[in-house]
């Protein structure tokens, strides 16, 4: 029941269309904001997602510990089912954790082989296989290209579809087709690209490539600033 109506009650349904996870295996997504603004917990909703789907996600966070993103989806889970049963919320909750597994490296050491590495143990010893990846922290600059391909590449092979967090800065100026410098020389490889754009008050979703558009969705899709969560403006 209460996974059932978390599902139905995804806001993240007026951005996918069809297809519940947006991307395909061996696509990428990106979450693209300043710092700050909610690109973890935006990206934390989508992992959520998938796990109440009972698919596996690995999360690799390249700057903070596994206990404090453990602490992000216990939180967020926390918020989004808050009027259930506790009782239910607690059984959907470790229900779906051995879909999760969270890693870390740090920035410097981390790299599309040293990746393969890992998943490779994890896999030969059918410990974890996922479907879902999200990579949070890593730098988007002149060398990321080389890196994203050959992420590219592993995703395929193993049939994953990526999100990345990119973080965007307040003053750079978007290239001539709106996209955040970021993004600009990268855009090919991304299926899907969501930005979030704090304005007035409030920070509005803005799909820039991909998924369902949402440039003008009358209410607009918004993240709430207080909690983070996606607000769903077709439900009370």
């Amino acid at each position: 029941m209460l996974k059932n109506d978390l599902s139905l009650r995804n806001p993240l349904r007026l951005i996918v269309n069809d297809n519940e996870d947006i991307i395909d295996p061996g696509g990428f997504g990106a979450v693209l904001a300043r710092a700050g603004v909610g690109k973890t917990a935006f990206m934390v909703q989508l992992a959520l997602n998938s796990l109440i789907r009972n698919n596996n996600v690995l999360h690799i966070s390249l700057n903070e510990p596994v206990d404090k993103v453990s602490l992000w989806y216990k939180e967020v889970f926390h918020l989004l089912s808050k009027q259930y049963d506790p009782r239910q919320v607690k059984q959907l909750w470790e229900t779906i954790l051995p879909f999760r597994l969270i890693m870390t490296f740090k920035i410097d050491g981390f790299s599309a082989s040293k990746l393969e590495e890992r998943l490779t143990d994890l896999i030969v010893q059918n410990i974890f296989m996922p479907q879902m990846v999200i990579i949070d922290g890593l730098p988007f600059d002149e060398s990321s290209k080389q890196t994203l391909t050959d992420l590219q590449k592993l995703a395929a092979e193993h049939k994953m579809h990526v999100w990345f967090t990119i973080t965007t800065h307040r003053h750079q100026a978007p290239d001539k087709n709106g996209l955040p410098a970021q993004l600009s020389n990268i855009v090919d490889l991304f299926e899907v690209a969501i930005q979030l754009l704090p304005q007035a008050g409030e920070i509005h979703i803005k799909t820039l490539k991909g998924g369902a558009s949402t440039k003008n969705q009358k209410p607009p899709l918004l993240l709430d600033p207080a909690t983070m969560l996606i607000k769903n403006p077709q439900l009370k």
